[in-house]
């Protein structure tokens, strides 16, 4: 059973890297051809330039929908490429993310001429080393550097990175690479004495406690400031560099508010509730339509397939199959092996 849960965690972290799957929108283009686009800028109904308000907007956007509207006029479109303002804060996630490559990440970086203050690359596996370094090296005020699944990229490419944000501004508050391959603890201990993570003071701090489920859920639109300036820390169990999570049982708080640590570790070491994020004995987890795991309360909740009675967690549940003349559905499995052969 352990091994069950090994090899569904190797599962969840490949989906978490591999983009293969994803499919949506082609990345707009990034830079303009030589001939001037030919984007008119009062449209066919005669309807005349876009409100003011949307101009406001832009910073807002995520970064696909910003791309897209330099594509609706001109005057979106110079808006776009002129305001260093809408650049300071630079997201990449899905679907961006598995075509998103050092080119495109220099011409949208230059973009801020200078005043970068986030880049956080969600799952960009085509991102290098020599790449990052000299976006680095451009905009030294970045103060959030996001590289979680980036694997691609080294933990030393990253120790070089982050040591180059460092050495003169000390703007850098928060570092992000769970998922990077081969990280050690002289690497995590390298990258702490560049962040001038003082052991004590962080000791003395109230500990922030950090939740599976919460995790999962993050949306990337919203950078929380924390006071965890490293999302990664060796694991109590394994002793290996990866997220550690506590849990939010209530019999584990106790257990925590005791100093004790046995619920404490990374997702390979302690079966977690996707959620919920609970910790989970092998026995009481109940079977699921994709390889996440359920407590025995979350999957009593769940709606389940009309003919497997089994649910997704909410993360999958959108390839589901409506089922004629009932109000609960088909999952993918069984839509292929019963609907699909009796087409």
């Amino acid at each position: 059973m352990r091994r069950n849960h090994i090899l569904r965690m190797e599962r969840k972290e490949d989906e978490l890297v591999d983009g293969s799957t994803v499919r949506g929108p082609i990345l707009p283009s990034f830079g303009y051809p030589e001939k001037e686009l030919s984007i008119p800028e009062v449209n066919e109904q005669g309807q005349g330039p876009p409100h003011e308000a949307l101009f406001l907007i832009l910073a807002y956007l995520p970064l696909l929908e910003l791309l897209s509207m330099s594509e609706v006029c001109r005057s979106l479109r110079d808006a776009v490429d002129k305001d260093e303002l809408v650049w300071l804060h630079i997201i990449v996630e899905k679907p961006l993310n598995i075509m998103f490559s050092d080119e495109f990440m220099l011409k949208l970086t230059s973009r801020a001429n200078g005043r970068l203050r986030t880049l956080a690359l969600i799952g960009c596996t085509k991102i290098t080393d020599h790449g990052l370094l000299q976006v680095i090296e451009k905009n030294p005020h970045i103060n959030t550097l996001h590289l979680p699944a980036c694997t691609a990229l080294t933990p030393e490419g990253i120790i070089r990175a982050v040591k180059t944000l460092t050495e003169h501004y000390q703007a850098l508050k928060s570092v992000k690479i769970n998922g990077i391959y081969n990280l050690t603890k002289e690497h995590l201990e390298t990258l702490s004495s560049y962040l001038q993570m003082n052991p004590a003071k962080i000791e003395a701090q109230k500990p922030e406690l950090c939740f599976f489920h919460d995790q999962r859920n993050f949306s990337v639109l919203r950078i929380e400031e924390s006071n965890r300036p490293i999302d990664v820390e060796i694991c109590p169990r394994c002793n290996e560099v990866r997220m550690v999570f506590d849990c939010p049982r209530e019999t584990c708080k106790k257990k925590r508010e005791k100093a004790t640590t046995e619920c404490r570790g990374c997702y390979f070491c302690i079966p977690r509730c996707e959620e919920c994020g609970k910790c989970i004995e092998v026995e009481e987890s109940g079977e699921v339509v994709c390889a996440d795991v359920l407590c025995s309360d979350c999957w009593l909740q769940l709606p389940k397939c009309n003919f497997c009675n089994r649910p997704y967690c909410s993360r999958h549940a959108n390839p589901q199959f409506t089922s004629p003349g009932s109000t609960g559905f088909i999952c993918a499995v069984c839509h292929v092996n019963f609907i699909g052969d009796s087409m």
